[in-house]
């Protein structure tokens, strides 16, 4: 590997950790109802920083009677905006890298300018986040851009295997497996973000039952409209209780699949593994995936405290990076 190559995978690697960070306090700002604590964009209130609108409060009430300062809030919202401008700094340094280094057959190209696309795509989803008033489609989209970048950047930073691997049905129903575990797992990542983004995260209160019934009364049709239209405050969510239920109920079906998916390829990835790379990527998927599973009935028997959801997000990444890996290493 080239100097310019180890410098790129290694700058790549420093933004999975930067991305992995921007995708926890993002989930730390919506969990904490800070998503609106600065209600235009790019600034808060009119300025660059929350403590310059804390400086000048009288203004910036008479500015914006609809939504008071809360300085508490509104720190928490910039300083997610600080990180995810890094991160984006950072992608635009990779692009630049992967540019003046295409000679090298090694060198991806196409895909860190495609990260700067998605990127500059996640900022505008990041404005619309907030001027759309957490329109809960748009919460979801800007949740995939961000764990797209961080799948993307760590693709990057991860080097293809180059131990012989040895053809075999077994490898490729491994290879086919490792495909759909990442693809049920991205769609209950996409569940999660629905739930959240419609405050249904208490619709359940209990478990393993819901609402003290294993099949609770629900509101299907409701719980999935996409889009409501326009000019819709839905801080704190608008769905009817049975809307929520059935929300957060699915949820729950979405994670027993991709408990018995991932746990597949955790087991035989490390039992069946020709490397032992594979073999360490499928235990290591099988300890964040049972890390997961006992995270979110807690989480939810302990009515969601602020550490655990935050926590809860924070191991989806990670669920998602050892999936990833997995993917990279038998591809």
């Amino acid at each position: 590997m080239t100097p310019r190559l180890l410098l790129f995978r290694r700058l790549a690697l420093a933004g999975v950790l930067l991305a992995l960070v921007v995708v926890v306090l993002g989930a730390w700002v919506r969990l904490s109802a800070a998503g609106l604590g600065c209600p235009d964009w790019p600034g808060c209130y009119g300025h660059w920083s929350a403590g310059s609108a804390a400086e000048n409060i009288d203004t910036v009430n008479q500015a914006f009677p609809h939504r008071p300062l809360e300085y508490h809030k509104a720190i928490k919202e910039m300083v997610h905006r600080y990180f995810a401008s890094g991160l984006g700094f950072l992608i635009l340094v990779l692009a630049g890298l992967a540019i003046a280094n295409r000679k090298d057959p090694e060198q991806p190209v196409a895909l860190p300018l495609a990260l700067v696309a998605l990127v500059i795509f996640q900022g505008l989803l990041g404005m619309w986040t907030v001027t759309l008033l957490l329109k809960p489609l748009i919460v979801v989209l800007h949740l995939i851009g961000g764990l797209s970048t961080l799948s993307l950047l760590a693709w990057l930073a991860m080097s293809p295997s180059r131990a012989p691997e040895r053809w075999s049905p077994a490898n490729a129903g491994l290879r086919k497996l490792a495909g759909i575990g990442l693809a049920v797992l991205a769609l209950q990542i996409m569940l999660g973000g629905w739930t959240s983004s419609n405050y249904a995260a208490l619709a359940c209160p209990d478990f393993p039952t819901c609402q003290n019934s294993y099949w609770p009364h629900m509101d299907v049709k409701d719980a999935f409209v996409l889009w409501r239209g326009l000019g819709i405050d839905y801080e704190g969510g608008v769905l009817d209780h049975p809307a929520r239920v059935a929300i957060h109920f699915v949820h729950r079906l979405g994670a027993i699949a991709a408990a018995i998916i991932l746990g597949a390829l955790s087991f035989l990835a490390w039992r069946r593994g020709t490397t032992p790379a594979v073999r360490t990527g499928g235990l290591l998927l099988g300890l964040v995936l049972i890390a997961q599973l006992i995270l979110g009935p807690i989480m939810v028997m302990r009515a969601l405290p602020l550490v655990l959801a935050t926590a809860h997000n924070g191991v989806a990444a990670l669920l998602l990076l050892a999936t990833v890996r997995m993917n990279r290493l038998l591809r």
